[in-house]
């Protein structure tokens, strides 16, 4: 079990063990690992929370392994259930809501297009493409791109996005849910400039551990073992300085599913850029 964890990737300051786990909580996905166990720590100055452990996530879960664990048979299902939600009840209607309110505010007009980054089920691209957007969904595992082509009739690009060729530029590079998945988040948000036009930004959205230790404790979804970190306010805003982008805003909420989500949106740094 790890005693000890290293300073803050974000603002340097030191970690605080919080929570420790010898079995997966309830409802996380069980993905056969074993020995399960896994520590907690959250950051003194700046509130992030990491997970710690040794598994090998990127063989055991996310190349085809995640998808057939989380939905299996039951995707096209799944995906016909979320998308018949009514908007009250519905995250990702309220995503795209937000990205649409976004969008007139910055007076994009139309046509208006998104590369979105690790699809999965792909119904933030359909939803995004019902509303008028051209809408492209990127996902490292063929199983979910070939479904999303079926089901969301929005174009597809298969594969791991830092090495994808940037054969088009989007006004808005989204990124739902999936930096908290890579190891490496910093150097992901940074590549998305490659794929923006001149007045492009991106939107990021994380689970808020901050929130969600506050109000509920460590047993919560935002700290699933997929998860490499949850986010804080503080800490969201470091990740985007950190990539070479300026915030433009960050909003706490809570989603109708109960998740508790932090959202921003963000352009290329002047410097970047030039």
């Amino acid at each position: 079990m790890t005693e000890s964890a290293p300073s803050c990737r974000f603002c340097g300051g030191d970690h605080d063990r919080i929570a420790a786990y010898d079995a997966p909580p309830e409802g996380e996905t069980v993905f056969g690992i074993s020995p399960y166990r896994r520590t907690l720590w959250q950051c003194r100055r700046c509130g992030h929370v990491i997970n710690l452990h040794g598994f090998d996530l990127e063989a055991s879960l996310y190349q085809g392994a995640y998808a057939e664990a989380t939905y299996g048979e039951k995707m096209r299902a799944t995906f016909a259930k979320i998308m018949g939600l009514p908007p009250e009840q519905s995250d990702n209607r309220q995503r795209i809501a937000r990205m649409n309110e976004f969008a007139e505010a910055m007076d994009w007009g139309e046509p208006r297009s998104c590369l979105d980054v690790g699809s999965g089920l792909g119904v933030f691209p359909a939803g995004m493409r019902e509303s008028g957007w051209d809408c492209t969904a990127l996902d490292p595992d063929p199983t979910a791109t070939a479904m999303i082509a079926e089901l969301a009739s929005v174009d597809i690009l298969t594969g791991d996005f830092m090495v994808v060729e940037a054969r088009r530029r989007f006004d808005l590079v989204s990124f739902n849910k999936v930096l908290e998945h890579v190891r490496e988040p910093v150097e992901m948000l940074a590549r998305t400039s490659a794929f923006l036009t001149s007045r492009g930004a991106v939107y990021v959205e994380l689970p808020d551990g901050e929130a969600a230790l506050a109000d509920a404790g460590p047993e919560r979804e935002e700290f699933f073992v997929e998860h490499f970190d949850a986010y804080s306010a503080a800490s969201i805003a470091l990740l985007i300085r950190a990539a070479g982008f300026d915030v433009l805003s960050v909003e706490r909420v809570r989603e109708p599913s109960g998740k508790y989500t932090l959202r921003a949106f963000a352009r290329p740094s002047p410097s970047v850029v030039a």
